[in-house]
């Protein structure tokens, strides 16, 4: 049978359950309607849903229409609960976005439009409530193209002109096919459908049964079921316990088959399947085996965590909707918290984003919740699972902190026979990025399985920020270099170093403090507007008019959530009911009074013993702290910035006196002799060829009594040394490194032609594994690729060293190492700042002569005529221009 999944989104009190009921009514799927008031919806399964009339959970039914199964995923609609609602939407195929047409487009439903658009998920728009006076089709349907996006069509009135208008100017194929044939092809449509460019509108009223069998008929027409894999894959999105306990793990299957006793993995835990469950409503049936496109429960597992994935399925990331206070869990009198504590984990497993914490200095139990209604949801489940009654406190904001310029942070852990040292590159990244992680690291200096250990342990842990102790976001955290030991190094060792290293940078950095805004959208009558954008001013927020309606206005902003939590109670008070405010999560800004509120918190960095910014170092069989202002000075690997900002224009000179001064050690420095003077002994250069008289070119020098030739040229050039030292080659060679090795070729070969000296671009191939050296002609320079084993390095190390007497030789490189070894064997160097000066000097020479001669008198012919023959020809001219 052909399946779908499909969610059900919207706005609180928009009619969704209504809607849901109504469906499965029609579909046959329950013989009576329930009601949301009467407490009866099929899928408010749970006491406290139906004693406050909203969805906390997300629930499933299962029904058929026609030869397509639909399982029907209903979500929370209440802001407090929408991360419940956005991890549901990583296994759907299609969404239905239901709209108040007494209301139209409201806050949160903008917010669940952008989250459909971030998770790329189609959508069938239902506007519902239409049996309402004042509901106006038209208006309404301006108003969802204006807020939300062209491509939402109404499909009440397929085929006619005006509908294949509004198919057609959604896409270049099906304008192709409307012009051609005066229709559009119900395939064209669905495809339309599911890559998002249309998006269907119906309306009805799901009280009164009306457009929704109309509706239920264009989901199956218009919706194209997905093929799944013979792979097995599984998305995890929910955890919860049934009655007697279980614990149940809910996930959509996107891949093979699932059988009963089959062992799932993530790699890290392996479990048993005990039992496959199909939920409808609040009955199930257990199942042996299930097929690709469902959505089930099993049990048996109890390491699983919502939003993993299984198999092919990679992990989700967390969900943008996060909540933005934090609060104290008062226990009652005689109630242990360390007895309490594991009974919060449980409901922590179900909802993750409560971050159940225990503070040690404030010996109190916190949690982080996105609302009041929230918190009397989780009073309620924890009497009713472990029969104790909770109080919360007033609740406090929940701050995060950022940086605002690039640093290197640098941690050493290195007590006695212990030793690991870590850089870490800090940039700050787009607001609401979140934490990114990357590795720039070679191998040479750390391998890939220390570099795979560090990124664990930069992954494992909510980091914090150094004003105020609050988690750091937005920015890319990024390991380029580190070090261990053959003998000493273990893992224990890297996760002290990186944990140091992240906050010895933050110790350098500037940091900014940031605070949670609302977006809000508020409806009040037009004499209030002045009242409302004088009170938004002083919350430090932002607003502008969005529409008029008569003789009401809406605003539309931002603000500080601390500054406007309680807001609506004021509204309610000064528009005598009429006001409405609509608020949802925007994200993370500058905090408006940071000073205020880093002295108010007094985080105080030094006595953090868990998140030290010191490191370790050991000296005469001992180990002992350095600040994390003295670290540089000890560290034992060099600076990458400093490596990186002397590639990119530090003179040779500077580039000398700073390697001179960086710490080596005798087996570093044995390696350089080595690769330097006896790397590759015997083997026969490549350049000991006769040359031709166009390759030669002589320069004589007058000495006194005799004249002597200057030897031939040579530039070796350290090909990938170059690519990244030239910042416009650096970046072609993010997106395709090929094409930045074929621009730096062509800008040499043209430099040759202008300086007629032999050049070799060397690019570094020693990791290819049975790897040959390869040289090769392009144009008028050469290209060599090293053999394994065998680094650019070490190839112009060793050519130098071979040739110097033979050849005048010049080394463009911006290596500082490699620049000491070059000088001692007699050649000379340019860097890769110098190089690019020198190719645009040749240049600017040489369109300076070609001005030059276009400049000149072009008479070429009396030129070259011998002079009898030239004379004759200007008395001809003259005896012309007389006449």
């Amino acid at each position: 049978m052909r399946k779908l999944v499909i969610g059900i989104l919207a706005h609180v009190d928009a009619g969704k359950t209504t809607l849901s009921e109504s469906i499965l009514y029609l579909s046959g799927k329950i013989g009576k309607l329930g009601r949301v008031d009467n407490k009866d919806a099929y899928l408010d399964t749970y006491e406290l849903e139906r004693a406050r009339g909203i969805t906390i959970f997300s629930k499933q039914a299962i029904f058929e229409i026609g030869e397509t199964q639909i399982t029907l995923l209903d979500t929370p609609g209440h802001v407090d609960f929408s991360a419940e609602m956005e991890r549901t939407l990583q296994v759907l195929d299609y969404a239905i976005l239901v709209i108040s047409g007494a209301d139209g487009v409201q806050g949160h439903t903008k917010t669940l439009w952008q989250l459909l658009h971030m998770y790329q998920i189609p959508v069938f728009l239902f506007v519902n409530k239409m049996d309402q006076n004042g509901t106006d089709k038209d208006n309404l349907m301006k108003e969802i193209k204006k807020q939300l996006d062209d491509g939402c069509i109404e499909f009440e009135q397929v085929k006619t002109d005006g509908f294949y208008d509004q198919l057609a100017m959604c896409d270049e194929i099906m304008m192709d096919t409307y012009l051609e044939k005066g229709h559009v092809e119900t395939a064209q449509i669905k495809k339309a459908v599911k890559e998002r460019k249309v998006f269907p509108c119906f309306f009805g009223s799901a009280l009164k049964l009306e457009g929704i069998e109309q509706f239920m008929q264009g989901i199956v027409k218009y919706a194209l079921i997905p093929n799944y894999p013979d792979e097995f894959g599984a998305k995890l999105f929910k955890i919860t316990r049934d009655e007697q306990g279980n614990r149940l793990t809910h996930m959509k299957l996107t891949g093979g088959k699932l059988k009963v006793k089959d062992v799932l993995t993530n790699s890290i835990w392996e479990e048993k399947v005990n039992q496959i469950r199909i939920y409808s409503g609040q009955k199930f049936e257990a199942v042996n085996e299930i097929e690709a496109g469902s959505v089930f429960s099993v049990t048996g597992l109890s390491q699983t965590r919502p939003g993993e994935g299984l198999g092919i399925e990679k992990a989700s990331n967390t969900p943008v909707l996060e909540p933005v206070l934090f609060y104290q869990i008062i226990l009652p009198e005689g109630c242990d918290p360390r007895v309490m504590i594991p009974k919060l984990r449980q409901i922590e497993e179900e909802e993750p984003e409560l971050h159940i914490v225990w503070d040690e200095q404030l010996q109190e139990i916190q949690a982080q919740i996105m609302g009041e209604v929230q918190i009397e949801i989780l009073q309620s489940l924890i009497k009713s699972r472990f029969g104790v009654d909770v109080a919360f406190d007033a609740g406090r904001i929940v701050y995060k902190e950022t940086i605002a310029n690039v640093v290197e942070g640098v941690g050493h852990f290195e007590p006695l026979r212990h030793y690991a040292e870590v850089h870490l590159l800090l940039t700050p990244g787009e607001t609401g990025s979140g934490l990114q992680f990357g590795v720039e690291c070679s191998e040479d200096s750390l391998s890939k399985s220390w570099q795979r250990l560090t990124l664990t342990h930069l992954e494992e842990k909510a980091h914090k920020g150094i004003l105020t102790g609050s988690a750091i976001t937005d920015m890319k955290i990024t390991l380029v270099s580190g070090r261990a030991h053959n003998k000493h190094t273990e893992g224990g060792d890297f996760r002290e170093a990186t944990y140091r290293a992240v906050r010895q940078g933050l110790k350098e950095a500037e940091s900014i403090l940031l605070e949670p805004f609302y977006a809000f959208q508020l409806e009040l009558p037009v004499k209030m507007v002045g009242r409302a954008m004088n009170d938004i001013e002083k919350m430090h927020g932002t607003c502008e008019i969005s529409q008029t309606n008569g003789e009401m206005v809406v605003l539309v902003g931002s603000a500080p959530v601390i500054t406007m939590r309680n807001y609506q109670q004021e509204i309610v008070a000064y528009t005598k009911g009429l006001g409405r405010l609509f608020c949802s999560l925007k994200g993370y800004e500058p905090c408006h009074n940071a000073e205020e509120v880093i002295e108010s918190i007094g985080y105080d960095f030094e006595r953090d013993i868990e998140n030290p910014t010191s490191s370790v170092f050991c000296a005469h069989g001992a180990g002992f702290l350095v600040d994390w202002d003295e670290v540089k000075d000890y560290m034992h690997v060099e600076s990458y910035l400093q490596k990186k900002d002397d590639l990119l224009g530090e003179t040779a000179q500077n580039q000398a006196s700073y390697t001179e001064e960086r710490w080596i050690s005798l087996v570093e420095i044995d390696q350089i002799i080595n690769n330097t003077f006896y790397a590759n002994q015997g083997k026969k250069s490549a350049w000991k060829r006769r040359k031709t008289a166009l390759e030669r070119y002589y320069e004589p020098v007058t000495y006194v009594g005799r004249q002597k030739e200057t030897k031939e040229e040579y530039l070796l050039v350290d090909g990938y040394n170059i690519i990244y030292a030239w910042p416009e080659l650096k970046e072609l060679a993010d997106d395709n490194m090929d094409s930045a090795r074929m621009k730096l070729l062509d800008t040499l070969s043209n430099y040759q032609g202008i300086q007629k000296c032999q050049i070799i671009v060397v690019f570094d191939a020693y990791l290819v594994q049975g790897r040959l050296e390869e040289i090769i002609d392009y144009h008028n320079i050469h290209m060599v690729y090293t053999k394994e084993a065998q680094t650019a390095d070490q190839y112009i190390e060793k050519f130098a060293h071979d040739n110097q007497k033979k050849y005048n030789i010049v080394v463009a490189t911006s290596d500082g190492l490699q620049q000491i070894i070059i000088r001692g064997a007699g050649c000379a160097l340019l860097s890769a700042r110098e190089l690019k000066s020198e190719i645009q000097r040749a240049n600017e020479e040489i369109n300076r002569e070609y001005q030059e001669i276009q400049g000149r008198d072009r008479n070429y012919l009396l030129d070259v005529l011998p002079l009898e023959a030239k004379q004759q020809m200007e008395k001809l001219i003259k005896k012309e221009n007389d006449k």
